[in-house]
């Protein structure tokens, strides 16, 4: 008879995880409070799965909405309790491979394109909600069908964004989702006294969000949450019809190594009716200007940022403008006047109690807009004026052109109106021809 090993992993599963661990379910919603341990839960479930695998090349990936925020909290969670099964370590590639060929890998979803082209048996998706809401029906989702493999959504609330979506989503579709949550009032794994000193520290929203769980609570720092609010319970964020006979124009933010930003809208009886979005990473100029001619809209004019004037040595000394004339015609083009950020931001606010808002068509430029910041001073414990820079910020500024054009817009006086008098049988003569009469008649008294 052989003997075998015995492998003891340096991981002692917390109570309130412990079902977690044990689902059987291949898609599943965490939702944990802060210092819950749910990091150190996650990477214990990822190395048990990749150890136990019997796929064949097994991979597991961990993805972090920032590549750094992997390398930082989890990168050493991963070697340490691997260690007694890990066979190497690659830490220019975040890679641990264990004893049986598996391999566990960490990621960012700020380069999503980085994960394109792997086959995943299962993954972990960390604070899902600040992903740009696109990275999981692009890029995880089509990684996980060859192998068939689970994913987990896990993090804290942050409004009612695609985690959110998530979360309801396991809600209704139990025997399909695994769900857990875990507020720190039920979980049991933060002393009673933390959580007092947590209350007394914290404003009732943070405490909620941070703490309890809570997707009601309003995201700390958002510049347009009381807007968006107001929009979503007056029913503008809804299903909004392209009106064939009135111009759409378009609103950009330029990226060039990031991501461009581009809002379609019209403007109908003082409405903002915003009918359609688009993202892209790493696209050329004519390929921008491709999608906007491969849209069925008539259009008006294309407002761009000021810095589109600028010219640049990769274009041979042509600037932005000047390369978009070549494809949709220098007339349909327009610089919007340069405001200042904040100055942008409030032009936002006063604009958006007037916008409706396509929600499928511009379902991650409004999440965009709800997650979108003011930076956090760890010095000062407190909120800057300035925004954050994350996923959001390209549409969020894209936006800001869309407030500052439309303000801008001049307002086009409607014709006059020609009304017939009835005066004869032939009904001739006009009010027009009355006034000219009438004109001519006291010029001639003088």
């Amino acid at each position: 008879m052989v003997g075998t090993n015995k492998i003891v992993l340096p991981y002692a599963p917390r109570y309130a995880f412990m079902p977690f661990h044990n689902r059987t379910e291949r898609w599943a919603c965490l939702v944990a409070h802060r210092r819950a341990g749910k990091t150190v839960a996650a990477i214990n479930d990822i190395i048990r799965a990749a150890i136990m695998s019997k796929d064949k090349m097994p991979l597991f990936g961990y993805v972090a909405p920032y590549r750094s925020q992997a390398k930082s909290v989890v990168w050493d969670y991963l070697k340490h309790y691997a260690q007694p099964i890990m066979a190497d370590s690659n830490e220019a590639e975040l890679t641990v491979t264990l004893v049986n060929g598996a391999k566990i890998r960490l990621f960012g979803a700020d380069n999503a394109d980085g994960i394109r082209g792997l086959g995943f048996s299962g993954v972990y998706l960390d604070e899902y909600g600040d992903f740009k809401p696109s990275v999981f029906g692009n890029v995880i989702r089509p990684a996980l069908s060859d192998k068939q493999g689970w994913c987990v959504f896990g993090g804290t609330p942050k409004g009612k964004n695609q985690f959110w979506s998530i979360y309801s989503t396991a809600q209704r579709s139990k025997g399909e989702w695994f769900h857990l949550t875990l507020p720190a009032s039920k979980s049991g794994l933060l002393p009673d006294s933390e959580l007092a000193a947590a209350r007394a520290q914290l404003s009732e929203d943070q405490y909620l969000q941070e703490y309890e769980c809570s997707f009601e609570a309003a995201i700390l720092g958002a510049f347009y949450g009381k807007e968006l609010r107001e929009a979503d319970d007056e029913g503008r964020i809804t299903t909004v019809e392209y009106q064939f006979e009135l111009p759409v124009h378009t609103a950009w933010d330029l990226g060039y190594r990031d991501d461009t930003a581009i809002w379609f809208y019209q403007v109908i009886a003082g409405e903002i009716h915003v009918i359609d979005y688009f993202a892209v990473s790493g696209a050329n100029i004519a390929e921008l200007a491709d999608v906007i001619k491969s849209k069925p809209y008539k259009y008006g004019k294309h407002y761009l940022p000021h810095d589109a004037k600028a010219k640049t040595l990769a274009a041979q000394g042509k600037s932005i403008i000047e390369q978009l004339a070549e494809h949709l015609g220098i007339s349909s083009l327009k610089i919007v006047p340069d405001l200042s950020v904040q100055d942008g931001i409030q032009a936002v606010r006063q604009m958006l109690p007037r916008v409706w808002f396509d929600a499928d068509n511009c379902h991650e430029g409004i999440e965009a807009l709800r997650q979108y910041q003011r930076e956090y001073d760890e010095d000062k414990k407190a909120f800057r004026q300035t925004p954050r820079h994350d996923w959001t910020s390209h549409p969020a500024d894209a936006f800001r052109m869309l407030a500052i054009a439309w303000r801008a817009e001049p307002k086009v006086k409607a014709p006059d109106t020609i009304r017939p008098l009835i005066v004869g049988p032939q009904n001739t003569v006009t009010l027009n021809d009355m006034w000219a009469t009438t004109k001519s008649q006291r010029s001639s008294r003088i």
